[in-house]
């Protein structure tokens, strides 16, 4: 669930966007895309730490709420419900029309990409709701499937870069011109932190897992160090399949067209609606159980009702049907506020609602890791300071490298 969540869409269409903020020079793009990682990996490490201490039925909150108080959980838990996850949700079951309408030559703003973006959410939901265990199957399914193109890539892209000498050319290229090198690779961050957002995605499913506090440590840091490795291994073999003015100027879909025919392109693109679906799937796992996590701590509205469970399939019905109505919402102010034609529905109010709400969630994760260096005496230097120190450092990190991209 982690590696599945996290490798979405942003792995195919940031590698450009790494290209373009280092003027092609591959190591600073290697060394970008590691950075990132180590960020997401620390972080990782330290809610894995919090795993083996706390367990109830949502992972994050419950961490809150042992850190910061039964208060700062609920204004967290209240965020995470009703902004951060259906707003990520949201912004999947667009992006996942969007690469399917590519197939059709659809507008990206065009009625069949949006009523297609209904669908999915609709879709994804359903299948949530019905039956947890094939949306848990399904996760698998579409993880497995887009690691094949990643893996592919990675490794025929590589053999064939060294064959011809691309992949030595490319990594010996110096752009005419090129900016500093610390200032592409601090844009090649910004560039790619997004890309690595959703591991935390897992700890809404804490109190389902067998053995949590065992299992959920491994599945953070595990999962972590896939999607690290297969980033940068999949880096390196686009890297071998066009030279590296192309890769800037069309992107890295020219990189399959090369190595794997004119199908190439088609299959990319149908790879890319598997993976986005699966990051969409996973989710709405964590969408549909957000008012019962609340509910679950006799907190929020009405938490009779929303702490109900489905006696056949043990699913949180009314927790779900809440969580597909606030994305509805969120759908229509991601079409609003970032895709109309008019420059915006909502004014002074208008953000991108794919990116802010996951740096305004590092934000709260600051107080927690510094109550947690306060709280925990009966642990060691490396675990009680050193460690949350780093995910601070990090966090702290994600924070103004946003400001330093979006300039608010």
């Amino acid at each position: 669930m982690v590696v599945g969540t996290v490798i979405g869409s942003g792995l195919f269409f940031k590698a450009q966007n790494v290209l373009i903020a280092t003027d092609g020079n591959l190591p600073i793009g290697i060394a970008a895309w590691l950075i990132s990682g180590l960020i997401m990996i620390i972080c990782s490490v330290q809610f894995a730490m919090m795993a083996t201490k706390h367990e109830k039925v949502n992972g994050v909150v419950d961490y809150a709420e042992a850190t910061c108080g039964k208060g700062y959980a609920y204004y967290l838990a209240w965020f995470m419900v009703n902004i951060y996850y259906p707003g990520m949700t949201s912004v999947l079951a667009w992006v996942s029309a969007r690469y399917f309408g590519v197939l059709f030559g659809w507008s990206l703003v065009s009625a069949e990409v949006l009523a297609l973006s209904g669908f999915f959410l609709i879709t994804s939901y359903t299948i949530n709701v019905l039956s947890p265990k094939l949306s848990g199957k399904f996760q698998v399914s579409t993880t497995v499937i887009k690691l094949i193109p990643i893996a592919l890539m990675a490794i025929v892209g590589t053999v064939v870069g060294f064959a011809n000498g691309t992949l030595t050319d490319n990594f010996t290229y110096v752009a005419v011109g090129s900016s500093n090198v610390g200032a592409g690779l601090f844009a090649a961050i910004v560039a790619t932190v997004f890309a690595y957002e959703g591991w935390i995605v897992a700890t809404s499913i804490n109190a389902e897992l067998e053995n949590p506090k065992k299992n959920l440590p491994l599945a953070l840091i595990i999962g972590a160090g896939i999607v690290v490795i297969a980033y940068i291994l999949y880096y390196i073999g686009v890297a071998g399949g066009a030279s590296v003015e192309t890769l800037i100027s069309d992107g890295a879909t020219t990189a399959f067209s090369n190595i794997f025919g004119s199908v190439g392109g088609t299959v990319l693109n149908v790879c890319i609606v598997v993976s986005c679906l699966g990051t969409l799937n996973g989710l709405m796992v964590a969408t549909t159980r957000g008012m019962y996590s609340l509910a679950a701590r006799g907190e929020g509205p009405n938490p009779k009702m929303f702490s109900q469970i489905d006696q056949t399939n043990n699913m949180t019905t009314n927790s779900s049907v809440w969580g597909l109505f606030v994305c509805g919402v969120w759908l229509l102010y991601f079409y609003g506020a970032n895709l109309s034609s008019n420059g915006g529905w909502f004014g002074v109010f208008n953000f991108d609602s794919s990116e802010l709400p996951i740096v305004t969630i590092y934000g709260f994760y600051i107080p927690m890791f510094i109550a947690w260096m306060i709280k925990e005496k009966d642990l060691s230097v490396f675990h009680r300071f050193v460690l949350p120190i780093l995910s601070v450092i990090a966090c702290a990190f994600m924070i103004f490298a946003t400001v330093y991209a979006h300039g608010i």
